[in-house]
């Protein structure tokens, strides 16, 4: 764990991240929906946070990380993907069983043995979801992408991201031989639904519903 801080601590605040990220700001039921939790006990913590300086909050206002907060959420988002990378690529975890164990190892205090693993592994700067690795100055890469929903017909692409972890999200790609680095193409778009048909190399097409493909995240490759 980050020196000082609790596990809970941690991780409202490496969720209050995520949240700012997609929005900007958060407000307590927003938080306390990701954490399933009551606005009471998320109102709590939050006056904790603000007192060790990782919090810009008011009552009944909305929220965010300060830039000392927000470095502690990519450090400790950090480690949580270096583990994911070294589960999948070391020990031969699928990616779909590696975000809970994550989960735990992420609190480790260490540094020493975070800087000692991003060396072990070569220095990945992204996950085995495609999510960018915070180097430990705290900057990530960038990809170029676009998602799969947007990709003009008989284009190559290759994936590159996947936006939702859940465990049956993984697991269905799984099933439908789709993983990071896999390249297809789109040949058709079904106007009843949405869904799109994909063709991958010496594969027969298959059909990814709107709501996966939305999950989905390709870079355009030569042919």
């Amino acid at each position: 764990m980050t020196p000082n801080l609790t596990q809970a601590e941690e991780n409202y605040i490496k969720n209050i991240y995520h949240l700012q990220q997609a929005s900007g700001s958060v407000t307590t039921n927003d938080l306390a929906a990701i954490l399933q939790t009551k606005p009471a006990s998320v109102t709590d913590m939050l006056k904790k946070l603000k007192t060790k300086k990782l919090l810009q909050y008011e009552p009944y206002k909305e929220f965010c990380l300060t830039l000392y907060g927000r470095k502690t959420a990519l450090m400790i988002i950090r480690k949580h993907r270096l583990w994911e990378y070294f589960l999948v690529h070391t020990l031969r975890f699928e990616w779909d069983e590696v975000h809970e164990v994550a989960e735990q190892l992420e609190h480790v205090e260490s540094k020493k043995l975070v800087e000692k693993l991003d060396a072990f592994l070569d220095f990945p700067r992204f996950d085995p979801h495609g999510d960018p690795i915070p180097d430990s100055n705290g900057k990530m890469s960038i990809q170029h992408e676009v998602n799969l929903i947007n990709l003009p017909f008989n284009k190559q692409a290759e994936v590159t991201s996947v936006r939702s972890q859940s465990t049956e999200l993984l697991e269905l790609l799984k099933h439908k031989n789709i993983n990071i680095g896999t390249k297809l193409e789109v040949k058709k778009k079904f106007d009843f639904d949405n869904s799109i048909e994909v063709k991958m190399k010496n594969l027969s097409p298959v059909t990814i519903s709107e709501q996966l493909a939305k999950a989905l995240f390709v870079r355009v490759v030569a042919s």
